[in-house]
């Protein structure tokens, strides 16, 4: 066994928002790193659209920066739990992590999280308090918070031995002690190179790497990215791919490991490094790169199974195919078996209509970025209510439960409980922090269905909730589902102010006027249980014995927007979302409504 002392290979992992991809932005421009002659762009790591609409990291990322002659490989992670199957990945390919924490929040939910699944493989932690600046830090109070998570999840003496890192991420500032000058980053520095152990393996051993993500690229198809455990890889090196009990020969293209931004091509790459293999083939995440003479595999990566499953389907309105550029069921299958190859976390498993399948990850958010992102594509299709998976344990029926997080102003405290009490909730533990409830709870995944846009609207908008997963146990009985019922359009048509203004005592209407709706198409909620059939292209009759007194201007109450997660948040079993390039609309699943009167007579007896 040797080290490579020239390397180390870090992970940041950390809850969300807590400035995991801002400290590495500060390390790359420290660094120099430079990208199309300019000094790199503000989170340059979350490279996607929807990373950064929504400030959120969804893939993991690999970097590399240059200290002292040492490079430092820095893998950026997901901190919301619903991407969890990244990070798990990612962690097989590191030696140490940067457990960052934001000062005022301290450890949350996702950092218990990513800290457990660290500790479980005995990787070596530093600890970076970051947004010191803040001015309702709490520093001291935040160490022995991390402190105690350390010791709840039974790290061992020496992980328990951790340094601390004090930052301000979004200045490039990095100290040992609060007190200490500095305008830079190399405290933190310091600390990775000699705290993070350098890799260990065997140089001239038989080649093993194991795929811990893949990457697609139009020109070359996939890029198996990895960490080379053992030995070298050459470009054009022979090898052979090994899943389970399957072996494939398989020919090495290029070799690429990270510098800054970008992939680098080099003749060969050693152990330790983590490198970007071309010209595998069918290679998929979890096999074992082995030596065509010696081939020896790895042990696999086990990834938490999902909790969450939705049907997608062909869309089947009247609209259909006005929008979309790829509307068929094969269209849909195709996009979204490949999206399972590089998705470890997410399962589509065929039904019984061709037309539809089924499709389970790791929460809400897991799977509306699935469709928000194949909806940009030109996607079309419609989407039914998410529902838990349900596991049989010891001959028992037993549901997901999640670790819920909720803070909100001590006014709202006692209506937050009651709605989550009605969820099947339990209070677990209820802490004060600068004005605000922090209280944990744990619930049934199916009791979180909805819920963060009551919270919002229970809360005036001053709730935070975080949630993850935390095992599984027997059925915790019926929740009660939505209270209001759905207002349904009973023809096509375009739709008038008059005709929204006659409705609008009925209920909250989702649409304007001058669109276009079809009969099934629900256009409002109804402001008591049931659902109504109504009109809201309804035209005023012209007649010439009106005085002008009576055509007064009407007023319309502003429609509410439902984005893709509230749509899927608020529809029943017997509803579904229609999603398009330009549109999401609710509609039922039976359009004529007479069929549908049938249907609901008979569901009841």
């Amino acid at each position: 066994m040797s080290t490579n002392e020239k390397l180390r290979n870090i992970a940041i992992i950390a809850h969300v928002d807590h400035g995991k991809t801002t400290l590495v932005d500060a390390m790359l421009r420290q660094s120099h790193i430079f990208r199309s002659n300019e000094q790199v762009e503000e989170r340059v790591m979350d490279s996607g659209d929807l990373e950064r609409e929504r400030g959120i990291t969804i893939l993991s990322k690999n970097t590399a920066v240059m200290y002292n002659g040492i490079k430092i490989n820095i893998v950026d992670t997901p901190g919301h739990a619903d991407f969890g199957g990244e990070v798990e990945r990612v962690l097989n390919m590191v030696d140490g992590v940067l457990l960052l924490v934001d000062a005022f929040e301290g450890p949350m939910p996702q950092t218990k999280y990513v800290l457990r699944k660290a500790l479980e493989q005995k990787l070596k932690p530093v600890v970076v308090i970051n947004k010191i600046d803040r001015p309702d830090q709490r520093v001291d109070d935040v160490y022995d918070e991390v402190l105690e998570l350390f010791m709840e999840l039974d790290a061992d003496d020496d992980q328990l031995d951790f340094p601390v890192i004090y930052a301000t991420a979004r200045d490039g500032i990095a100290k040992y002690e609060m007190d200490d000058e500095s305008d830079n980053l190399t405290p933190l520095m310091e600390t990775i190179v000699e705290k993070i152990p350098a890799p260990q393996g065997d140089p001239d051993g038989p080649l093993q790497m194991m795929v811990t993500t893949l990457e697609a690229d139009e020109y070359v198809g996939r890029v198996a990215v990895g960490r080379i455990i053992r030995g070298k890889v050459k470009e054009n090196q022979t090898v052979v791919l090994i899943n389970g009990d399957q072996e494939t020969k398989a020919k090495v293209g290029k070799v690429f490991t990270y510098e800054g931004l970008s992939r680098v091509e080099t003749p060969e790459a050693g152990m330790g490094e983590i490198v970007a293999l071309t010209g595998l083939g069918e290679v998929s995440i979890g096999y074992t790169v082995a030596d065509a003479e010696k081939p020896e595999a790895l042990p696999t990566i086990n990834i938490d199974e999902p909790t969450l499953s939705m049907t997608f389907g062909v869309n089947t309105s009247p609209f259909a195919g006005r929008e979309g550029q790829f509307v068929t069921s094969r269209h849909i299958r195709d996009r979204l078996f490949k999206e399972v190859e590089t998705n470890v976390s997410l399962r589509v498993e065929e039904t019984d209509s061709a037309d539809v399948f089924k499709v389970s990850g790791r929460g809400e958010l897991h799977l509306s970025i699935l469709i928000e992102t194949m909806r940009r594509e030109g996607y079309e299709l419609q989407v039914g209510k998410p529902e838990v998976v349900y596991k049989t344990i010891n001959g028992q029926r037993c549901e997901p439960i999640e670790n819920l997080t909720v803070e909100v102003p001590q006014e709202y405290m006692g209506t937050v409980m009651e709605s989550l009490g009605q969820r099947k909730a339990e209070l677990s533990n209820m802490t004060e922090v600068s004005g605000y409830m922090r209280m944990e709870f744990v619930i049934p995944a199916r009791g979180l269905i909805g819920f963060r846009s009551e919270l919002l609207t229970s809360t005036k908008g001053n709730g935070i909730m975080n949630h993850v997963f935390h095992g599984y146990v027997p059925y915790k009985g019926d929740i009660p589902g939505r209270s209001r019922g759905s207002l349904v359009a009973f023809e096509q048509g375009e739709t008038t102010g008059y005709g929204i203004f006659t409705l609008q005592d009925r209920g909250t209407m989702f649409i304007s006027p001058g669109q276009q709706v079809y009969e099934g198409m629900i256009v409002g909620e109804n402001s008591r249980e049931m659902d109504i059939d109504i009109n809201p292209c309804k035209k005023k009759n012209v007649s010439n014995m009106r005085t002008s007194s009576s055509d007064e201007a009407i007023r319309l109450v502003p429609p509410r927007i439902l984005s893709l997660e509230q749509a899927l948040e608020y529809i029943n079993e017997d509803e579904l979302v229609e999603v398009t390039p330009e549109n999401i609309r609710l509609r039922k699943a039976i359009l004529d409504r007479t069929v549908r009167g049938r249907a609901a007579k008979n569901a009841r007896k």
